[in-house]
């Protein structure tokens, strides 16, 4: 039974670090007001306008909507349209439409990741309130799993340092797609420069440690506390 408890805490503490980037990169995928800043930072009406695509802020806005509504829609592809020379014309090639059905599948996936992990962490937060009546099993857990998190960051940002965002970017399409649309010669790298993807990483990444920063460091007071006592 001892042995039952300490695997539980340590898938706990396994899990944190999962449920809090999970929980960080669904709030970037969805926020649309990210999208907007990248936009204008990196200039994107400009790029597409030098691609023979002149939209107005309000039109690019709709698309970034559109595209956030798609991710968590049942459709299957991608289905946006842009006037050109007065007439409706697909806005995405065949490969782009492909490779937005991938980052589809990858934020259901990581969905499915989120409710998990918090489906177990509040189960092992509930069975150490209700059932063991005992908080210091449950702040130890956060305590290592808030720690683990921001060893895990530092990793990431050490590792980014050494071979370069670019590198870490390019790495992580290899790992999770299986073909090479992602590259896809259109729109879809104008309206998503690769900036724009190293600052939504940095955004994961202080939204994470933030959040395991409040949950390791706050119930770590309580957690000595309650030792003391």
């Amino acid at each position: 039974m001892k042995t039952l408890g300490i695997a539980a805490k340590w898938l706990f503490m396994l899990c944190l670090p999962v449920l809090l980037l999970t929980t960080s990169l669904g709030w970037v995928a969805n926020s649309l007001g990210l999208y907007k800043y990248g936009s204008e930072k990196y200039n994107v009406s400009q790029s597409l306008a030098d691609l023979g695509l002149r939209l107005t802020d309000a039109e690019l806005e709709k698309i970034y909507a559109t595209l956030i509504g798609y991710f968590n829609s049942d459709e299957k592809s991608i289905n946006l349209t842009v006037i050109q020379d007065g007439k409706a014309t697909p806005l995405f090639t065949p490969e782009e439409v492909i490779h937005f059905r991938d980052v589809k599948g990858l934020i259901r996936l990581d969905y499915f990741l989120l409710a998990g992990t918090l489906a177990y962490v509040l189960a092992y937060a509930g069975f150490c309130l209700l059932w063991q009546k005992d908080w210091r099993h449950l702040a130890w857990g956060l305590v290592g799993g808030g720690s683990l998190t921001l060893a895990l960051i530092l990793l990431a940002f050490g590792l980014g340092g050494l071979v370069g965002f670019g590198q870490l970017f390019y790495w992580f399409h290899l790992s999770f797609f299986t073909n090479p649309y992602w590259s896809a010669e259109g729109y879809m790298l104008k309206l998503f420069p690769e900036e724009f993807f190293r600052d939504a990483a940095l955004f994961c990444a202080g939204i994470t440690a933030g959040l395991a920063v409040i949950l390791g460091g706050g119930l770590g007071g309580i957690w000595r506390l309650l030792k003391d006592k």
